[in-house]
């Protein structure tokens, strides 16, 4: 409970404070920095995704900038030969301001990524953007079949029929790829499920529909008992390691990230990089209030 009620209250404490929290988590405010975070991954047997921090602008100046930053990420992971890929927020680029513009936005970044042989992962935000995102991810990926992907969340109620639907238009020549994860917008018991073994359930459901129907899947978790459970089913199902990946965030849970690659499976890890790390952090913080005690000891430990 305490731990709930401080991260409640971090939004809005001094960013000073809270970036002795975020600085475990984000590669660094420049691209640079995930360029050499991303390095050092790939040495240790990961490849990653790059995201640059940002969501929901409230002016399309603001979307061309992002665009550019994306576009510059893509071609300097060419030139450095970097093993990964690129995740991008819709609202980012306008979605909820003008769709045409967002579409526009981010087929340029996805030409750029057909140029340089790279991936585009379209994410999932709330609900407020769901059918726009998946409809997004659909006009594209049918001019582009084989560089974007799109995020499921297993909380959602309507995401395995969404699966289902998206499944009808997957073969040889439009493969789909999916990132599941759990879902961290706080979203109304009507769609979403609230339950904590609730979710789990609904995640190991997805993946295994995802699994049966040969649609690649990115099992992005760092929940101890969904990585055992979706390691006992790829082995259950015989599912070889060209049909999926791990997916961990930067600076979460290391330990288990590493005894997941020693075990011989896929991983990736997503590399946040940007000035815009304060509201990124506190999402985290409110999605996982125990790492509120890191930050308390940071505190004192600099004191």
């Amino acid at each position: 409970m305490i731990n709930r009620l401080i991260a409640s209250i971090l939004p809005f404490m001094p960013k000073r404070l809270v970036w002795i929290f975020s600085k475990k988590y984000i590669s660094g405010e420049f691209l640079a920095d995930a360029l050499h975070e991303s390095e050092k991954l790939n040495a240790e047997g990961c490849s990653v995704t790059i995201d640059v921090l940002g969501e929901f602008v409230s002016k399309l100046a603001d979307a061309e900038s992002f665009k550019i930053q994306y576009i510059n990420a893509i071609e300097q992971f060419s030139s450095r030969k970097i093993k990964g890929n690129i995740s991008i927020k819709p609202s980012m680029f306008g979605l909820l301001l003008d769709k045409e513009a967002c579409y526009n936005n981010i087929r340029e970044i996805v030409l750029t990524a057909v140029k340089y042989n790279s991936f585009i992962r379209i994410d999932m935000e709330d609900s407020t953007c769901t059918d726009d995102e998946i409809a997004l991810f659909n006009r594209l990926k049918a001019e582009f079949p084989y560089q974007v992907g799109l995020v499921v969340q297993a909380y959602m109620r309507r995401t395995l029929d969404d699966i289902i639907l998206l499944a009808g238009s997957h073969s040889a020549t439009s493969p789909l790829n999916f990132r599941l994860c759990k879902g961290i917008y706080v979203e109304d018991k009507s769609i979403a499920y609230k339950g904590y073994q609730e979710v789990r359930d609904h995640f190991l459901e997805d993946l295994e529909y995802m699994l049966k129907n040969d649609i690649y899947v990115g099992i992005a978790t760092h929940d101890h008992y969904l990585v055992e459970q979706s390691i006992s089913m790829i082995e259950r199902l015989n599912i070889s390691r060209e049909r999926y990946e791990f997916q961990m965030l930067y600076g979460v849970n290391p330990n288990l990230r590493q005894s997941i690659v020693g075990k011989g499976h896929p991983m990736r890890v997503y590399v946040p990089f940007g000035t815009h790390w304060f509201s990124y952090s506190t999402r985290r913080l409110k999605e996982n209030p125990n790492m509120v005690w890191h930050i308390v000891k940071a505190i004192f430990v600099k004191s």
